[in-house]
């Protein structure tokens, strides 16, 4: 059966979600997830929101956050950006956390501060929900005091200054959380190189068919699908192991394929550009000189 998907525009209509009262504030709330009073949601109900929202969790929340299914331990973080589509599985209908809380804000409450901008940065609002941050009890500690800081300072009188230190705390936990991610990257790193590798093959083969030919250049989403991550939980895998982010190593790939057809091939360089998925051979050759500073064709004279 399909539903209508449900849009949540605002921090008041969240509240009205969650069966909570008013929030005190237009464009920020901290929830406790034991507050909350879900009405039972028909399986396959899609939500998206206009918000940034945090979760951290430590029990079954009966949930799909994009194709994954959401089933936590303990201390979990769980990062949703606007436009990330939620869908309820129709389980967990009573609703109940031991413990935990839900931390949304409105982008209008970071719009004209530096991390307006810092937080477009930040790929973990559009990792799948098993790649959530998992959590040592200091850096829950660490994370939950920060949190509540923000709550503390919305729950007193508003003043001119209340906006800049909830922002500036906002940074500050998104700050952690981003080192904290670079953590589990680094206790992840072997196997994470089992993915590296498993690019790299997939990348082989698609170029050693006629899949360039037929469908272009491959995209990070393409290689995601692949390797069964995220788009973004991919590119910062990669550019934690090798140093190039995820566009960057396929533009590497490429570059390197079209070295080895350059000096082994009579083939132009038009031919080659289409082989490697170019529709627009300028492209191709604006690409290579930015990589080698070569045009291709001196860089096949030259060699």
């Amino acid at each position: 059966m399909t539903h209508e998907i449900i849009r949540i525009k605002s921090i008041a209509e969240l509240h009205q979600r969650l069966g909570l009262g008013k929030p005190l504030h237009p464009l920020i709330s901290l929830v406790n997830l034991e507050e909350m009073n879900l009405q039972p949601r028909p399986k396959n109900q899609k939500v998206v929101t206009d918000l940034y929202t945090i979760w951290l969790k430590d029990s079954s929340c009966g949930m799909l956050y994009g194709r994954k299914h959401v089933d936590f331990t303990d201390g979990v973080l769980l990062f949703i950006g606007p436009d990330q589509v939620i869908t309820s599985t129709g389980e967990n209908q009573d609703h109940t956390y031991d413990r935990g809380w839900l931390l949304g804000f409105h982008p209008d409450l970071i719009r004209g501060f530096p991390l307006a901008e810092q937080v477009l940065q930040y790929n973990f609002f559009s990792y799948e929900a098993d790649e959530a941050l998992h959590l040592s009890e200091a850096e829950e500690r660490t994370i939950t005091d920060v949190a509540e800081n923000i709550r503390a300072e919305y729950e007193q009188r508003i003043d001119n200054h209340s906006q800049k230190v909830m922002v500036a705390s906002l940074d500050l936990l998104l700050s952690y959380c981003n080192r904290y991610y670079d953590r589990q990257f680094i206790t992840r790193a072997s196997s994470n190189k089992g993915v590296v590798v498993e690019v790299e093959k997939t990348l082989k083969e698609y170029f050693g068919t006629d899949q360039a030919l037929e469908y272009g250049v491959p995209s990070i989403h393409y290689l995601a699908d692949k390797v069964n991550l995220s788009p973004g939980y991919l590119s910062d895998l990669l550019k934690k192991e090798t140093g190039r982010s995820g566009k960057e190593h396929i533009n590497y790939f490429l570059v390197e394929k079209a070295k080895n057809l350059l000096l082994s091939t009579n083939d132009t360089v038009n031919q080659i550009a289409d082989m490697l998925g170019f529709n627009y051979p300028h492209y191709f050759s604006r690409l290579f000189k930015a990589k080698t500073g070569l045009t291709p064709q001196q860089y096949r004279e030259g060699a």
